[in-house]
């Protein structure tokens, strides 16, 4: 392999997100869907990785690996655990892990939403609720001070998933087989878009950091005939909301695998090339594509690779996954996409959503019983790919 260099100021990091390491969200609509009869859980989120306690050992690991910048979350949830009740002691915890970053020269990248809402926002319309725009423009406003010395802000994460994720409901529930990501809601599409666009204003208002959302972005390949089912889908999933990202700040792209095409829309990966997370395909190459495709529609907005990385019990894998993926990225910047950093996902094993605990993506292991943080040694090497700012 030839050697891959990245820019000057380029940000290495690793992701985590509230819900999935700080335990105990108890106020949230995950915490609750989790605890219902015939949950589709595999398990609760429980204790999760107790980050909400552990948060400097975990930005400790971060820094000490050579890394330069650390993503986590708000829980909306705590901070407004009722409606128009905010809790100033939550979003205190929430300063100071901004400053808490800072001072072990990490870049703070914040997201405001990471899938999770309040159990009162679940019940009285959720995200396509007539008021819930107005509801989350507040929280913004109440969240955006304490943000003031990050990085980077970021809206809302990956709402084109979350606009997939009723349809997969509602197919699961048919009984069909679910062999990939299948076009969002658009009514529920739109409404994130709309949404995002209220957080962009608040923030604006605010004198923000730079700011923008985060989707997920793929690797689309036509297998045959399948040109006109690809195109409708990748329409739905990426182009529109890379076209709602027009004139923001930046725009962050997470992305760890293909969809392939034939004529009668999607085939399944092979099973000896899917990963432990949803069947998804290992496709370490669709990071460059994502992102040149992405660059090629959004050419005047900088991009972030705010999530990439593998489900695998094999930490050599996750070190050859992780090679090759930030090989293809190294010649999509050489091809000419602005891109500005790169954050795995995730620093620790932490909860999957509805895999909960099985499919493990970090880069450091975590005791389910006592919290011991353990680095794999996919974090060592990630931390020196950081300190050459590019691969031998």
């Amino acid at each position: 392999m030839t050697s891959a260099t990245f820019p000057d100021g380029f940000l290495w990091g690793a992701a985590t997100a509230a819900h999935q390491v700080e335990g105990g969200n108890v106020n949230n609509d995950h915490w609750e869907m989790e605890h219902a009869p015939h949950s589709p859980f595999a398990a609760p989120s429980g204790d999760a990785c107790d980050s909400y306690h552990r948060w400097r050992e975990d930005m400790d690991l971060v820094a000490g690996a050579g890394l330069d910048t650390y993503r986590f979350s708000l829980e909306w949830s705590r901070i407004e655990p009722e409606e128009g009740e905010f809790s100033r002691a939550a979003l205190d915890h929430y300063r100071r892990m901004v400053d808490g970053a800072r001072e072990r020269g990490l870049n703070p990248l914040v997201t405001l939403v990471h899938f999770t809402m309040p159990r009162w926002l679940l019940h009285d319309g959720g995200w396509t609720g007539p008021t819930t725009g107005d509801r989350l423009a507040r929280f913004v406003e109440f969240a955006a001070p304490a943000l003031a010395d990050a990085e980077y802000v970021a809206t809302i994460n990956e709402p084109n998933l979350m606009a997939v994720q009723p349809v997969i409901g509602q197919m699961a529930r048919r009984g069909e087989q679910i062999k990939g990501l299948p076009v969002p809601d658009q009514d529920v599409a739109e409404a994130l878009i709309g949404l995002h666009g209220r957080c962009m204003e608040v923030l604006r208002s605010a004198g923000s950091p730079p700011a923008g959302m985060t989707i997920v972005g793929l690797e689309y390949i036509d297998e045959g005939h399948g040109q006109e089912r690809l195109e409708a889908a990748r329409s739905a999933m990426m182009d529109q909301f890379l076209q709602a990202a027009t004139g923001d700040d930046f725009l962050g792209l997470q992305i760890y695998t293909a969809q392939r095409f034939g004529p009668d829309g999607l085939i399944a990966p092979p099973a000896d090339q899917q990963t432990l997370a949803h069947g998804m395909e290992r496709r370490p190459q669709a990071l460059g594509a994502a992102v040149s495709y992405a660059a090629g529609l959004l050419p005047d907005v900088p991009l972030l690779v705010t999530e990439n990385g593998i489900a695998t019990a094999d930490d050599d894998d996750r070190i050859a996954f992780t090679d090759e993926a930030l090989r293809s990225l190294a010649a999509a910047i050489a091809d000419g996409a602005d891109v500005r950093g790169y954050v795995h996902w995730s620093l620790l094993d932490n909860f999957e959503w509805m895999l909960a605990y099985g499919p493990t993506f970090g880069l450091v292991s975590v005791d389910r019983e006592t919290f011991a943080r353990t680095p794999k040694p996919s974090l060592g090497w990630l931390g020196e790919v950081a300190r050459r700012n590019g691969l031998a």
